[in-house]
């Protein structure tokens, strides 16, 4: 298992989405990490994680933060996750109420994402195109630096997740490119696609705070609302003209909310 530590204090966790990696949250650890033990991971399957040994579910990735934290002596952390990262941050929340102190939900999927006709019919081509798509994504990786040199090409590759990828720095944009392409997509979309919690959200004890893009192309900004409707302590915050990656696109206000909240 791939695991990124930086920092001393308050332990705060956080967790990538689909065809992600600990890059994601390059500009978030070094901010953190002068007054946070800090932690990232590959999930299994990602970056430089391993496939695990059972299928990959939404369940399986928060036993894994559990069995990860357990390991690292960490006891109740803050947990941020996005998209992906987030709907597994949520299900620790549920599972392991006594890991997670704060719960930050930065556009995470798990409410329109789930049954989605349209996620649906997009993952059935994407299994049949399986073979073909992997090979164009590991080229992708591999030739990050080249492809993310122009803004213009930033806009070609990053152009779904990421609203303005052109106004992303070159490095940061190359290092959100490295992390595609990994074995653990097709279960991890599945996944994504096939698990149902909304009548479990009001299990979630915890201070959550959910932050979401106003144009999010990926998960619509509507779910926002589910999540803060349902879970019983929870608020929301919606950042003007952002995407899908809030924490990428407007770094400096995603750390001053998080850190605002952490103090809380």
């Amino acid at each position: 298992m791939n695991v990124i530590e930086l920092g001393e204090g308050p332990p705060v966790v956080f967790v990538h989405g689909l065809s992600g990696s600990w890059q994601n949250w390059l500009e978030q650890l070094p901010v953190l990490s002068a007054h946070h033990r800090v932690m990232a991971l590959d999930l299994p399957g990602f970056g430089h994680s391993e496939m695990p040994a059972e299928k990959i579910t939404i369940s399986l990735y928060a036993r894994v933060l559990d069995q990860v934290m357990d390991a690292l002596g960490m006891g109740a952390a803050a947990v941020v996750g996005n998209s992906m990262g987030g709907f597994v941050a949520a299900e620790m929340a549920i599972a392991f109420p006594q890991r997670v102190e704060r719960l930050v939900l930065a556009a995470p999927a798990g409410i329109s994402s789930y049954n989605n006709p349209v996620a649906l019919r997009g993952a059935r081509w994407i299994r049949r195109m399986g073979p073909l798509l992997a090979i164009q994504t590991g080229w992708g990786a591999a030739h990050a630096d080249a492809l993310t040199r122009w803004s213009k090409l930033r806009d070609l590759t990053l152009g779904v997740p990421v609203l303005y990828p052109g106004r992303l720095p070159r490095e940061l944009a190359a290092e959100q490119l490295r992390g595609a392409g990994k074995p653990g997509f097709m279960q991890a979309l599945e996944a994504n696609l096939n698990y149902d919690f909304r009548h479990r959200l009001p299990e979630i004890v915890c201070p959550t705070l959910v932050v979401w893009g106003d144009r999010d192309r990926l998960i619509t900004v509507r779910d926002a609302d589910v999540y803060t409707e349902l879970i019983p302590d929870a608020r929301k915050v919606i950042f003007a003209d952002t995407g899908h990656a809030p924490m990428l696109e407007r770094p400096a206000r995603f750390n001053t909310l998080l850190e605002e909240f952490l103090g809380e």
